[in-house]
């Protein structure tokens, strides 16, 4: 079991501001799980245009957040994760529970539920206080940089 800070994070993954969806690895159970947070403020550099009134975090970044959450778990299982990025493969089964808003902290879970050299199927739930706000089952693609 690992946990990681934001600088480790930044070590595992290419991704930067504003795209980094993970602030902090709680767990990290080599090929089986992962359990991450993401602190949802209201500097976030979507909320100005989602929505101006009623800021909530998009969907799409939140299923974000649990496919980086999974890619730090694959890149600690391959050979030179430097040298690869993890893509979508596929997203199956999303559902949207609750909305997301400035204050609330995302608990990513995110389950191996099969995986293959250059590809991987994973289960993800994001919660808010013990509520589920989104959930899918996410395909994702090894490839080399």
């Amino acid at each position: 079991m690992n946990s990681l800070d934001i600088k480790a994070i930044l070590d595992r993954i290419p991704h930067r501001y504003p795209f980094v969806m993970v602030d902090r690895v709680l767990e990290m159970h080599p090929r089986q799980r992962i359990v991450a947070l993401k602190n949802v403020t209201i500097n976030e550099p979507f909320f100005p245009g989602h929505f101006p009134q009623a800021p909530v975090m998009p969907g799409v970044l939140i299923i974000e957040a649990l496919a980086q959450a999974g890619a730090l778990l694959l890149f600690d299982e391959v050979q030179d994760p430097a040298g690869k990025l993890v893509y979508f493969a596929g997203i199956d089964a999303a559902r949207f529970r609750r909305p997301v808003v400035p204050g609330d902290q995302l608990r990513l879970e995110t389950q191996i539920l099969k995986f293959r050299s250059k590809t991987c199927k994973m289960r993800g739930i994001a919660t808010v206080d013990g509520e589920i706000a989104a959930e899918a089952e996410i395909m994702s693609a090894l490839v080399e940089r």
